[in-house]
């Protein structure tokens, strides 16, 4: 055998790399649970400066601000032996509310490979794992990990490239958003247009009730309500409008689950499927943006929908072909790409 001596080290190096990245993941989510992250907004301060205002300790603080000067995500003044941060770093690490938030990806990362040792008895046996039995990580960090993205574009960007929903809405219409989990998508709905009267539904019990308090907290549940149901099996018609986000590729029978929606619009609704950004071709999503999305399918959203009847097994990188056979098969006339982002597609069918 043959082994270039050159490509060895490279390899090692990228090998390096992810393993840092690995334990990485823990270290962000420990700042940000610990508000270090918070902290750092706006301060240079020492070790024990921070460990004070944190109330944490300062070795264990060290440690860690060590590690996120090394990765890139701290800034370091060897003479101060302050630890800051950049006006970007602030940005995505220590501003919640705001639409480039990056800590939930990696709380969702931790939360997914707690089920590696169920998700490799699985390889050998094809059962499923259903989403509600994850730990309670990947709820908290999946409403995190997408919350940004929505806020960023959802209102901005996505309705307005639809057909004539932005009007309806605006005017008041009956929508329903499927899959909803913890409520980020339906609250910012009903936030954005007031006048539309709002239902969140989704098969997990936690999520509908983490969802109903964060309408009160938000002040929208006059206008929004959540409930535990399928996306088979949602309640209701007439809909103007209905929405799923992230969560079609999940579904054990998408094609019963968008022959539901079909019947429960009205004939001149819309239904707008925000999916995970993917080329058609498996090859063509061998990118970095690729690699997260077919770790987290393998973790999550193949064995979810694996644990589903049908199991269809769409997988988070299913591209807009499949996507298209999925609602035409389930009887829509019209289906069209009506815009995109660097991680989702944004796709428009009508009856």
């Amino acid at each position: 055998m043959a082994v270039s001596e050159a490509k060895l080290h490279d390899f090692l190096g990228k090998f390096v790399s992810d393993l840092g990245a690995t334990a990485h993941a823990g270290m962000v989510v420990i700042g940000e649970r610990l508000g270090l992250y918070k902290a750092l907004a706006g301060k240079n301060l020492t070790a024990d400066e921070l460990a004070q205002a944190t109330g944490t300790d300062a070795r264990y603080v060290r440690e860690w601000a060590a590690s996120q000067a090394a990765g890139g995500y701290l800034t370091y003044d060897a003479h101060t032996q302050k630890f800051g941060m950049t006006e970007e770093q602030t940005l995505t690490l220590a501003h919640e509310d705001g639409p480039a938030y990056i800590p939930g990806a990696f709380e969702l990362a931790l939360g997914s490979l707690a089920a590696v040792p169920r998700i490799t008895d699985a390889f050998r046996s094809g059962a499923g794992m259903g989403w509600y039995e994850h730990d309670e990580a990947v709820f908290h960090g999946c409403e995190k990990f997408f919350r940004p993205g929505y806020t960023m574009n959802l209102v901005s960007s996505w309705i307005p490239a639809l057909s004539g929903v932005k009007e309806k809405l605006e005017r008041g219409a009956k929508v329903a958003d499927i899959g909803c989990g913890k409520g980020a998508s339906t609250i910012l709905l009903a936030k954005a247009f007031p006048n539309s009267n709002i239902f969140g539904f989704d098969y997990h019990d936690k999520s509908i009730e983490m969802a109903r308090e964060a309408a009160r907290l938000e002040g929208v549940d006059d206008r929004v309500t959540f409930q535990l149901a399928s996306a088979k099996e949602f309640p209701g018609d007439g809909y103007d409008f209905v929405s799923v986000f992230d969560c079609l590729h999940d579904m054990g029978d998408p094609v019963g689950a968008a022959a539901h929606v079909r019947r429960a619009l009205k004939d001149d609704g819309s239904w707008m499927i925000v999916e995970p950004f993917a080329h058609d071709e498996m090859h063509d999503n061998f990118n970095p943006v690729g690699r997260v999305y077919y770790s987290f399918s393998t973790l999550l959203c193949t064995p979810c929908s694996r644990s589903q009847e049908v199991g269809a097994c769409l997988g988070a990188q299913a591209g807009e072909k499949r996507v298209r056979q999925v609602v035409e098969s389930a009887g829509f006339s019209q289906f069209r790409r009506a815009t995109e982002t660097p991680f989702n597609l944004i796709y428009e069918a009508r009856p």
